[in-house]
């Protein structure tokens, strides 16, 4: 379970966007240069990001790209699935990680599937609380961030241990 590429850069590219005034744009080669990435590799990113309504292009001497919304609008789990999809998908797992023998997929009962359910479940949660707007923010003010998003998250379960009652 891991970021693609895609997935990190286009968040990159975004972010890189959220961080300018409304009005101001960037071209492609300016957002490749600022984050690295090829400007073909960029130029992919941002046509994904425009056809899913994140950015949007300006023609022209003074064109490039902004966001389509206010980055308070734009959710990070939206902007990731539409980049690459979910980290944990059951049926694309069993079948790339079944080993020798096919036990977990034709298993009703795989606690290893469970694992990886749940923790899908709390990064979606996680995703789906986070805009480009909070990501704006420097490392110290996403730990506090993080800190009461955790808070709040925590059921009655919370620091319980495995296995026990």
């Amino acid at each position: 379970m891991k970021l693609t590429a895609q997935e990190e850069y286009g968040l990159r590219c975004l972010l890189r966007l959220a961080r300018r005034d409304s009005a101001e744009s960037m071209t492609i080669g300016a957002l490749s240069l600022a984050e690295g990435i090829s400007t073909h590799y960029v130029a992919k990113l941002l046509r994904i990001l425009r056809r899913g309504g994140f950015v949007k292009a300006a023609r022209g001497q003074a064109g490039g790209y902004t966001l389509a919304r206010d980055a308070s609008q734009i959710v990070v789990g939206e902007a990731l699935a539409l980049l690459g999809g979910r980290l944990y998908e059951p049926a694309a797992f069993c079948h790339e990680h079944s080993g020798s023998e096919v036990l977990c997929t034709n298993s009703v009962d795989c606690s290893i599937r469970s694992l990886w359910r749940t923790v899908q479940l709390v990064v979606d949660q996680v995703l789906a609380r986070t805009t480009l707007k909070d990501l704006v923010s420097d490392e110290q003010q996403m730990t506090v961030w993080a800190d009461n998003l955790v808070h709040i998250s925590a059921g009655p379960m919370a620091g319980a241990e495995v296995g026990q009652n």
